[in-house]
């Protein structure tokens, strides 16, 4: 059985702000946005390239029993990755997004981060992965279940 990651909640305090933020200053496509049952209004937005998307929504977080909401701006640590930082920074700040310089840790590949938060201060990091530039994670991710099927 697969379990994939494909959409992370993401607490917001003004859905209408967080989805112009992240489709003009970020480019994540608008997937949805709309009112999915009477009172609950969904908006999910997905990375250029990503097979895992954001949603925001006022009552997403009463769909789970036990759910508590998050306060908007709790997330740190969400993470997109690229294979090139510096075109990558150069379409952020075009866009016109505050985000921070390239930090390279270490020369090792997927050692190099930027930094930028979101309106309510959800914190997001862009790691390079050059790699990813010659095997997207969709082929590797085909590869590995077509290597799981012939076992």
């Amino acid at each position: 059985m697969d379990f994939t990651l494909e959409v992370i909640p993401l607490p917001v305090s003004d859905i209408d702000r967080a989805r112009d933020f992240y489709r003009d200053k970020v480019g994540f496509h608008v997937d949805i946005d709309q009112e999915v049952m009477p009172g609950m209004r969904i908006v999910q937005l997905t990375p250029p390239g990503s097979g895992c998307s954001i949603a925001l929504g006022d009552h997403i977080w009463d769909l789970g029993q036990g759910r508590t909401r998050p306060e908007p701006g709790s997330y740190q640590g969400l993470q997109l990755c690229v294979a090139d930082i510096e075109a990558a920074r150069a379409e952020l700040v075009e866009r016109g997004l505050d985000v921070s310089e390239p930090v390279r840790y270490a020369p090792d590949d997927g050692a190099t981060f930027l930094y930028f938060r979101d309106p309510d201060g959800n914190g997001w990091s862009v790691q390079e992965y050059r790699r990813r530039a010659t095997e997207p994670l969709h082929r590797v991710l085909t590869g590995l279940a077509e290597r799981r099927g012939r076992q």
